[in-house]
C-alpha cells in the first residue's frame, strides 16, 4: 500500500505555488500518495500578532522573496506575475478546494487556481476568475456554489484548527505519519521520509 503525504497549502502562499506545480510528478516517481488539504494562515499569523504576511511586515524578507521566486520559478520553467494585492484573499479558493472529494479534481483546481494567481497575476477572491479555473481544471462551474454551504465553511474552519493542532506555523507543509516538514524546499526529504516508513 502506497504511503500517504499530506499537502498542506494556503493560496496566498507563492512558495505552496511551487509545491503544486510539481509535487503530483516527484511523489509519483516514489509511489507516493498526496492528499490536497488547504486550510488559512490567516488566523494562525493572527495569534503571533500578524495581521498581514510576514513578507510584507518585513519589506526586506519581502524583497527578497520576490527575487527568489523569479530564480526558482525561471530555473523550473513557472511564469511568475505579482498579484495586487498581495497576499490575496484565499477564502473562497479554499473552500471550493474542499467541496471536491475527488483528489485528482482537488489537484487540477489547485493548480489552475495557483497558475491564475502566480503564473498570470490574477485576483483569486473574484468568482469570475475561480469559475475560469474551474474550466481550466475540466469542472463545472456550478461547483463555485458549494462554497457558500454551511457544512463547507464549517469544514474550512475545522481544517485550519487541525493545522494548528498539526503544529504548522507556515506553508507549504507536509505531513508524514507523525513528522512535519516545512517550505518547498522539504518537500523532496518528505517524499523520501514517505518511501521509508
Amino acid at each position: 500500500m502506497a504511503t500517504t503525504v499530506q499537502f498542506w497549502f494556503e493560496f496566498a502562499s507563492t512558495y505552496s505555488y511551487l509545491s503544486a506545480m510539481r509535487i503530483v510528478k516527484v511523489a509519483a516517481t516514489q509511489g507516493v500518495v498526496i492528499e490536497w488539504q488547504p486550510f488559512l494562515l490567516g488566523p494562525i499569523f493572527a495569534e503571533q500578532g500578524w495581521k498581514t504576511s510576514p513578507f510584507n511586515l518585513y519589506p526586506a524578507k519581502g524583497r527578497y522573496m520576490w527575487r527568489d521566486m523569479e530564480r526558482l520559478c525561471a530555473k523550473r520553467g513557472l511564469p511568475l506575475v505579482q498579484p495586487e494585492p498581495f497576499p490575496q484573499n484565499s477564502l473562497q479558493a479554499a473552500r471550493v478546494t474542499l467541496s471536491l472529494e475527488d483528489q485528482q479534481q482537488r489537484a487540477a483546481f489547485v493548480r489552475a487556481v495557483y497558475t491564475a494567481e502566480f503564473g498570470e497575476g490574477r485576483n483569486i477572491s473574484e468568482s469570475g476568475v475561480l469559475r475560469g479555473c474551474l474550466d481550466a481544471a475540466g469542472l463545472p462551474s456550478d461547483v463555485l456554489d458549494r462554497a457558500q454551504d454551511p457544512d463547507i465553511k464549517n469544514a474550512l474552519f475545522e481544517q485550519t484548527a487541525r493545522a494548528k493542532e498539526n503544529g504548522l506555523f507556515g506553508a507549504p507543509s507536509f505531513i508524514v505519519g507523525t513528522e512535519l516538514f516545512w517550505g518547498d524546499d522539504r518537500l523532496d526529504d518528505a517524499i523520501l521520509h514517505a518511501t521509508s516508513i
